[in-house]
């Protein structure tokens, strides 16, 4: 039976190192995928890597109602991401770019992202499959791969964000490792009524206007 398990906090090392390829589909592979979505979903969260339950595993799982030809609740295995445009080069607008994550509990900062991008890999049943994104459900995609990679959103911010952030960071001591919370037993930090679900307006990882992954 899946369960629920405590999401990495951003001081934690785990999510700063890339993560490991995954070598061989079996049983805890699976156990981790349904976990990792029962997680998610406790979390009111759209996305959610391995590194953020403390699995350094090319992983992450999506729910997001907007995603077009692909599935709209979804998991990848070694992911392969392309850029298919740049990010635009104004400056982010808080009312419409602004990221959130589980991982960063509480916050949400604006950042500009490419619209278009390219998602291949493996499910768990050991199908390849390959998707294009756009809008929000992109957005989506490279906040998760990126955790794959050891970045979080924060660490894209620029300018004033990246000093706002910074000094979020200081006041909620952000840095410490070894800090996780339980999503449905733990408060919600991003103030979601038990009721809520991931099917938010934007996308990702509040009441921000952003989602949280």
């Amino acid at each position: 039976m899946a369960s629920i398990r405590p999401i990495t906090v951003y001081g934690e090392p785990v999510l700063h190192r890339r993560a490991a390829e995954v070598e061989v589909i079996d049983d805890e592979i699976r156990e981790l995928i349904e976990d990792m979505y029962v997680t998610q979903d406790a979390a009111h969260g759209v996305g959610l890597a391995a590194s953020q339950v403390g699995v350094g595993l090319r992983i992450f799982t999506w729910t997001f109602p907007d995603s077009g030809d692909a599935p709209n609740v979804g998991h990848v295995i070694n992911p392969v991401l392309t850029h298919l445009d740049k990010a635009p080069r104004e400056d982010p607008h808080p009312d419409e770019h602004t990221e959130g994550c589980l991982s960063v509990p509480g916050l949400g900062f604006p950042l500009q992202r490419p619209t278009r991008v390219r998602l291949s890999g493996q499910r768990v049943d050991g199908e390849m499959f390959e998707f294009e994104a756009e809008g929000w459900f992109a957005r989506i995609m490279q906040h998760e791969y990126d955790h794959l990679n050891g970045t979080l959103y924060v660490n894209r911010l620029e300018g004033k964000w990246q000093r706002r952030w910074k000094r979020a960071q200081r006041a909620e001591r952000l840095n410490v490792p070894g800090v996780t919370w339980l999503p449905g037993t733990d408060e919600d930090p991003f103030g979601h009524d038990a009721d809520d679900h991931a099917d938010h307006e934007h996308g990702p990882d509040g009441d921000h206007g952003d989602d949280e992954a």
